[in-house]
């Protein structure tokens, strides 16, 4: 007995269906995996400002506390 046109209509479907989902799912995992990233960089950038603004403190700091530069 073969298969109807309905079940084979379904099966087509069916396969259409899983391979969206499946290349929507990798598209996702890559914007996922590209927003963690650059989120991971913008805090790395974070945390050299800091890194820059505490020095800049301690050397004025330290040009107050030596005007003459000794």
């Amino acid at each position: 007995m073969g298969l109807s046109r309905h079940e084979i209509t379904k099966d087509v479907l069916q396969q259409y269906v899983e391979a969206a989902l499946s290349t929507a799912g990798g598209v996702a995992a890559i914007c996922f995996d590209a927003a963690r990233r650059v989120t991971s960089e913008l805090g790395a950038f974070g945390t050299e400002v800091f890194e820059i603004r505490e020095a800049s403190r301690r050397a004025q700091e330290d040009d107050a506390t030596n005007p003459e530069g000794r």
